[in-house]
């Protein structure tokens, strides 16, 4: 390492960290950045000498900073464990069971419905079956299904009628 910036690096140092902020790290990422730096620096001036040691360490702090903005762009921010908020929407017992009762309550109104008209309602809303093709199937026509599926529909909401 070079005498003048062994006497001076609190203020190169700073530098540094000053031009990794105005580009838009925060002081602890330009902290971490500035040392990287330093790092590579060192280990670089072991094998040769480096002429101007405060360049060198500007351009590969900025350069570190580049990489680290292209990996968190690619892989996502990093988020800490106390910062995550976790929401669960898992319904609660009471909506659990509230919803098996009405699903009860539903199959037993379509129970209560004639063989035919079950049948098409069923195929309709469940198999995703159109209105021809459950025609075709039962041999009426489509108004007749129409109605089957009209009268299902409104057995079903009368007997769920306040559920």
């Amino acid at each position: 390492m070079s005498a003048w910036l062994a006497k001076n690096w609190q203020d190169v140092f700073a530098r540094v960290r000053g031009a990794l902020m105005r580009r838009g790290r925060n002081a602890h990422e330009a902290d971490d950045l500035v040392q990287e730096a330093w790092v590579r620096l060192a280990c670089y001036e072991r094998d040769q000498p480096v002429e101007r040691p405060e360049a060198f360490l500007m351009r590969t702090a900025l350069n570190l900073s580049v990489d680290a903005h292209r990996a968190q762009t690619t892989r996502g921010e990093e988020v800490l464990v106390e910062d995550v908020v976790i929401i669960d929407y898992a319904p609660t017992a009471e909506a659990t069971l509230l919803a098996k009762e009405r699903l009860e309550r539903l199959s037993l109104g379509v129970s209560r419905m004639s063989e035919t008209t079950r049948s098409i309602f069923l195929a309709h809303r469940l198999d995703g079956l159109t209105i021809v093709e459950l025609a075709r199937l039962h041999g009426l026509s489509t108004t007749t299904v129409h109605k089957h599926i009209a009268k299902a529909t409104l057995q079903l909401t009368t007997w769920m009628e306040g559920w």
